[in-house]
């Protein structure tokens, strides 16, 4: 661990990008290259004391923290790396809620502003998300690793199931079981969290085990659903992925279904935000 070399990593990777690369106003007045303390600190959800104490070398970030300062910094893998290393924490996982973001997907996510976006791994742990896509499919659960993620969830949590109709839980059920089995078969057996997982769903869940008796398999690349909103309720649209090259992450963005009034609620959505718009708890969950 070293706090102070910590400080000015993080300064130099401030220095080095300018507003409009992570969607902020350049401003007419701005005394430094690159981000302010207090932008970063926007960007990662930090308070700004807290981050310019970071930069002093007088805190030791959590793990969460440093994930969050990664992706707000677009931050290549190698230099993820370093940066928990320096903090003195353990460089987390490939496939957990920690897991990093390459750049290139962030920018495009950036560039969603008026399309729900998200980005999340091949076991459906959100990693991060544009605001119309916390206000269409609620915020990520808090929690770690792969059963922060939806799929376990789906099949764990009743609640979790409130975003669909109920006509449309089987075939959604049947998706996600098929996509499963992709991700697990690609990360082999030496991946203990994924086939950890499906042990426990195995053991829990009577309908995940028939399912998963069927061996399906299809990666899921798009799909048309009905998503229930708690104010606008149901909006049928397009969910799109593309793939990293590997296949461990995806960015999902959703688009309205043609010839329906999803254009129209989507709309209404941007403005709405998310807002509470007396939800019960646990009423949405995420995709």
């Amino acid at each position: 661990m070293d706090l102070s070399e910590l400080g000015g990593f993080l300064k130099s990777r401030r220095d080095r990008i300018r507003p409009r690369d992570v969607g902020l106003p350049t401003g007419p007045r701005r005394r430094v290259p690159g981000l302010r303390r207090d932008e970063v600190a926007q960007l990662a959800g930090a308070s700004v004391d807290y981050y310019i104490e970071l930069e002093r070398g007088g805190a030791q970030p959590s793990e969460q923290m440093l994930a969050a300062i990664a992706r707000a910094l677009r931050l290549s893998r190698d230099e993820r790396d370093h940066l928990y290393q320096l903090a003195g924490r353990p460089v987390p996982p490939a496939g957990g809620g920690a897991a990093h973001v390459s750049p290139g997907m962030l920018d495009l996510l950036d560039r969603l502003v008026g399309t729900p976006a998200r980005v999340i791994t091949d076991m459906h742990v959100v990693l991060v998300q544009n605001r119309l896509a916390e206000a269409l499919l609620g915020p990520a659960p808090s929690g770690v690793g792969v059963r922060a993620g939806f799929v376990y969830r789906w099949f764990t949590d009743p609640s979790a199931r409130a975003l669909y109709p109920p006509e449309d839980h089987a075939r959604h059920a049947e998706t996600f079981v098929a996509d499963l089995r992709a991700a697990v078969a690609r990360r082999g057996k030496g991946d203990e969290d994924a086939n950890g997982m499906v042990a426990e769903l195995l053991r829990d869940s009577p309908e995940f085990a028939a399912l998963w008796s069927r061996h399906d398999v299809a990666v899921r690349r798009m799909d048309t659903k009905r998503i229930v909103h708690p104010a606008l309720g149901v909006i049928d649209v397009n969910c799109l992925n593309l793939l990293t090259e590997d296949g461990s992450q995806r960015l999902l963005w959703f688009s309205p279904v043609p010839g329906t009034d999803a254009m129209e609620k989507l709309e209404l959505l941007s403005v709405l935000g998310t807002q509470d718009l007396a939800a019960e708890p646990g009423q949405r969950a995420p995709r």
